[in-house]
């Protein structure tokens, strides 16, 4: 089975994060989204990965590779263009992105799976196949059941008992939702649905491709499965899922670093003062120093290089790399860089320009001491 990766997309809702590296690369604690899908597909013996890429994509092309240590062989496709000497990005939309590969390449010449490269995805795939498959299903959508009070964050589908697809309603109200069952951005299709998408253009699986299907009477079924399913639309749920990584309700996720005592993980090189108080789950990555009577609770993260002066006081903050915090600094909520911080609401700011300004600096900065 071969699979595509959707990582085209500017993350435009993600900012600041997104603003040098892309979405599928925000990393959970350490390790990249996208990472967790690929080593999910290869679980699962897919082998050959497509990843079609935009904004910021020969980040994500220089850290995976061809896939040689994920034990896959991935392809990348660029969406855009050369004008003067830049990389100007170009998306044609999630079908549009699978049109181009196979105008291209031809490479989906069988049963292939799409997935979106913004969440953190784990499922049975092979259960998901065998349903596609009885189905005679020329398009599969994986499903998750939501509370109703989430139903408008999401975009909802509508099928029938025996799982065949009537209608979609894109983020509708509690009232008019005609069911609870979300898209998780997950796909099964056969390789005769591109007689449905048209080259050379912008073209959306989600909006246009599955609802044109749907109006022709084409076979599209929704597959509702018990799915590990944590997905980065806002800022706020990036730090909600970095908590839930540290809190280990990720499956098969585990900080890198020692373990030093249950929940506490450390990097090599770094120095933590005895008279700090720490309540875990809580990481602290190399080469960073806690000083004296400093607090954090968790769930909490400091990255590598940092430094957290004497009576810093956390409590669910994470910290990236670089970042030295001075004393007097308490922080509940937050994230925060050396050069922007965002809350756990997901309202953001610059920390030149906010109230941090006098507390939160760059350790690479040589004037800081």
């Amino acid at each position: 089975m071969k699979a595509m990766i959707l990582a085209a997309g500017a993350g435009t809702r993600l900012k600041p994060l997104t603003n040098k590296i892309p979405k599928p690369m925000l990393p959970i604690i350490e390790k990249p989204v996208i990472e967790f899908i690929i080593e999910l597909l290869a679980r699962h013996e897919v082998r050959d990965i497509m990843i079609n890429i935009s904004h910021l994509g020969w980040v994500m092309q220089n850290y995976l590779k061809s896939g040689y240590r994920y034990g896959v062989r991935i392809g990348y496709s660029f969406e855009g263009h050369f004008e003067k000497g830049q990389l100007i990005a170009e998306p044609v939309g999630s079908a549009g992105g699978m049109r181009r590969i196979q105008d291209s390449s031809a490479f989906f010449d069988e049963t292939f799976i799409v997935v979106c490269g913004d969440a953190i995805i784990d499922f049975d795939l092979k259960t998901a196949l065998d349903f596609h498959n009885s189905r005679g299903s020329i398009a599969t959508i994986l499903t998750k059941e939501v509370p109703n009070e989430q139903v408008s964050n999401y975009g909802i589908v509508v099928s029938d008992s025996y799982g065949r697809v009537g209608s979609f309603q894109e983020k509708p109200s509690l009232e008019k939702a005609g069911s609870n069952m979300a898209n998780t951005g997950i796909y099964i299709f056969e390789p005769s649905v591109f007689k449905y998408i048209p080259s050379g253009t912008f073209y959306d699986i989600g909006s246009q491709l599955l609802p044109d299907l749907v109006k022709r009477k084409e076979s599209v079924y929704s597959f509702t499965t018990e799915i590990d399913w944590f997905d980065i639309g806002r800022n706020s749920d990036y730090l909600s899922i970095l908590g839930q990584a540290l809190q280990g309700k990720i499956k098969g996720f585990k900080p890198s670093g020692k373990e030093i005592t249950s929940g506490l993980w450390k990097g090599i090189g770094t120095i933590v003062e005895k008279t700090a108080k720490i309540i875990t789950p809580v990481f602290i990555g190399a080469n960073t120093k806690i000083e004296r009577n400093v607090r954090l609770e968790g769930p909490t993260m400091v990255g590598s290089n940092c430094e957290l002066c004497e009576g810093v006081d956390l409590s669910n903050v994470f910290v990236g790399d670089y970042t030295r915090i001075k004393a007097g600094f308490k922080g509940k909520n937050i994230l925060i860089t050396p050069d922007f911080f965002i809350r756990s609401d997901g309202s953001t700011g610059l920390i030149s320009e906010g109230p941090y300004a006098e507390l939160i600096s760059d350790t690479r900065n040589l004037d800081i001491r």
